[in-house]
């Protein structure tokens, strides 16, 4: 029992090292690209071709001096960055390993409590800056959020009566012989959509709308707190990256085309904010409520039907 509770802890710890330095990355990866989609060359010069770069800057947020707003709350101010970070790596322990790890039956509910927990870091990081920008950016930030989980997941109860279960590995033995995306196309579109709403990514960044709203709620955060805030964000890109991989692009664990299809996800992710401009946040409400939840509705009850016809045929079969 305690050798299995040490190999739990070691797989996890090692896990989230790797997460850590592929967020690393994902950020010099998302500079690069958006240096050449205005075209020019990105970071070039900290390393060979500016790959020490992402070091660098964390070498750089992490020593600047940490400063605190006179009038915040403090202790909520230093403890929501923390939490926020601490939220999108507790993610990642849902992920199916093939040596098991903690491969337990409700890891979508799971993933599911986590991801609607990290709304209300971001509501308290808002507010206890004491500062109007930060707390409009995180109201927005947080009715965003709410709006788009709703319609998430519905779009996730779809996908879970194809497999009849709430186990992530699941998706993969059901995946082996034709991908979710070939039969279940609008919804797999509408799960990316859902997914760049639900991250604050562009064309959905309205959290920190730079126009209108300084940076958001992550105004008066600088140093250590705002690289948290920041790590918090690439995690949870790369995150759903690999969830699109699960849900509908056949998610075999033990091919190296696993990890290619999640790194072209974060690649659509970073493509997606150089192309598109900001939506407008009233469209952005109005896409969620009167457009992706009616939808997906329809297209649960889709499913639903499509499984109690496919289950009654094969029980008249078997008779």
């Amino acid at each position: 029992m305690f050798q299995d509770m040490f190999l739990i802890i070691v797989s996890t710890f090692i896990l989230i090292v790797c997460v850590l330095v592929s967020v690393a990355f994902l950020t010099l990866l998302e500079r690069k690209v958006l240096g050449y989609i205005h075209i020019r060359k990105g970071p070039n010069k900290v390393g060979y071709i500016g790959l020490l770069q992402p070091f660098s800057d964390a070498i750089k947020l992490f020593t600047k001096e940490q400063i605190y707003p006179h009038m915040s709350n403090l202790w909520l101010y230093y403890i929501c960055p923390i939490m926020n970070l601490f939220l999108a790596l507790l993610l990642w322990i849902c992920l199916p390993f093939l040596s098991v790890n903690l491969n337990f039956n409700l890891s979508m509910l799971f993933f599911l409590s986590i991801s609607s927990l990290g709304v209300y870091t971001i509501m308290l990081a808002g507010w206890s800056s004491n500062s109007n920008y930060a707390m409009l950016g995180s109201l927005r930030s947080v009715a965003q959020s709410i709006s788009y989980e709703v319609s998430l997941v519905l779009i996730l109860m779809s996908f879970l009566l194809m497999i009849g279960s709430f186990d992530i590995i699941d998706l993969f033995k059901y995946q082996e012989n034709v991908w979710f995306i070939m039969l279940m196309l609008p919804l797999s579109m509408m799960w990316v959509v859902t997914s760049l709403a639900e991250t604050n990514r562009s064309p959905f960044d309205f959290a920190e709308g730079e126009s209108e709203l300084v940076s958001g709620f992550n105004v008066e955060y600088g140093s250590g707190g705002f690289a948290m805030l920041f790590m918090a964000e690439y995690a949870s890109i790369l995150f759903m990256s690999m969830m699109c991989s699960m849900l509908f692009l056949g998610a075999n664990l033990s091919s190296f085309g696993f990890f290619l299809k999640s790194v072209f996800m974060a690649f659509l992710w970073i493509w997606i904010r150089g192309s598109l401009p900001r939506y407008r946040y009233d469209k952005l409400m109005y896409l969620a409520w009167k457009s992706y939840l009616p939808i997906a509705l329809n297209m649960y009850m889709y499913y639903l039907n499509m499984g109690l016809l496919m289950y009654i045929l094969i029980m008249e079969f078997e008779m």
